[in-house]
């Protein structure tokens, strides 16, 4: 799968751009804010229908106007795929494929696979439990439609749940009758979602491993692992034994939207004790480790996004992630950098056709 073309009306900061890519590498160069990493999130926006930088759809739309339109043109199995993601403002976002437009967003995620690898990864780290869901459950969701119609109907009961307990603290009342019915459609969501999530771990566990190896060159040992009360309790007993404290608390306190991944380097936590290099390291091979897992499932190459790349490793590091290109499993490559020069050399030494794309220099 290759993304052939793309053209950007009033978004962000373009308001008209086109482009013609390269099937292989694709490097877009400049300074600071002439709108690179904003061609890679447009991108991005085809795949997911949302900006992996900036959720609220109204921001992403040029300061001047009050719409904007992505329009990608794509090559999978043989044939032309025409995806457009457009927004109004005060009207609901529109994706289309091939002109017919979906009722779902749900329904064209995985449908063109992606992984990004950009320095905002390191909310990974520092954030909470919250962004480490997310990236689990967006990797497992791009090849498994289940698991995300599972989520997004738990996400719902959860918060009619809550709602509910709210109610119950504002009225100084309570129905247990009516609380047992969302904690059922819990459990009958939960259970699987948490079931897809360990089999996901295991598979996706030693991947990571064997990445991290390749570009740290084995010296730290590191680990992944999935945590969630649903491995000591069954969901319905949790929830009844939280009772009294989900009444105070007047939201849910137990359940799989509680689940954590920790990341750690030599038995400690990577947010402590890992270095910036340590930590970026760590990021990349989680990302290469989830185009593996993606590839695995769909059968196809993801596209790959490197966002300013060079942030925080050296050249040797960036050559050798660039360098899987080679690799017969790697398909199209979009890289952002602010030293052209930089780019070119790393990327000629994969001896793979590349287009640069100097922006700012029109």
């Amino acid at each position: 799968m290759i993304l052939k073309s793309l053209s950007l009306i009033n978004y962000k900061n373009f308001t008209t751009r086109a482009f013609d890519f390269n099937a292989k590498i694709n490097c877009f160069v400049g300074n600071n804010g002439v709108g690179k990493t904003n061609v890679l999130d447009a991108i991005y926006h085809l795949s997911f229908g949302k900006s992996y930088f900036n959720p609220v759809t109204s921001q992403n739309i040029n300061h001047n106007a009050d719409f904007f339109v992505i329009d990608g043109i794509y090559e999978k199995n043989e044939r032309d795929e025409k995806v457009v993601v457009s927004a109004k403002k005060g009207q609901k976002k529109i994706i289309k494929r091939n002109a017919k437009v979906y009722e779902r967003f749900a329904d064209h995620i995985g449908f063109l696979p992606l992984v990004i690898i950009s320095p905002a990864d390191r909310d990974l780290i520092t954030e909470g439990s919250d962004t480490r869901r997310k990236f689990m459950d967006g990797v497992i969701a791009q090849s498994d439609k289940k698991y995300l119609t599972d989520l997004m109907a738990y996400t719902k009961t959860l918060a009619q749940r809550n709602a509910l307990l709210k109610y119950f603290a504002a009225n100084n009342t309570f129905n247990a009758d009516t609380l047992a019915v969302y904690n059922d459609q819990l459990v009958t969501y939960g259970n699987p979602i948490f079931e897809k999530r360990e089999e996901f771990l295991e598979r996706f566990e030693p991947i990571f491993q064997e990445r991290y190896k390749a570009i740290s060159g084995g010296v730290e040992n590191v680990t992944l692992t999935y945590s969630s009360a649903l491995r000591d309790m069954p969901l319905q007993h949790l929830l009844t034994n939280a009772l009294s404290k989900d009444r105070g608390l007047q939201y849910t306190s137990v359940g799989i939207h509680k689940d954590d991944l920790h990341f750690e380097i030599n038995g400690h936590p990577v947010k402590k004790f890992g270095s910036q290099g340590q930590q970026k390291s760590y990021l990349i091979a989680l990302k290469l480790a989830q185009f593996d897992f993606i590839q695995q499932e769909s059968g196809v190459p993801p596209i790959l996004l490197l966002d300013d790349i060079f942030d925080k490793l050296d050249e040797n590091r960036v050559a050798q992630i660039i360098q899987l290109v080679n690799e017969d499993n790697f398909g199209q490559l979009f890289i952002s950098d602010t030293h052209p020069e930089r780019t070119e050399e790393v990327v000629k030494r994969t001896h793979q056709s590349y287009e640069l794309f100097h922006l700012g220099m029109e």
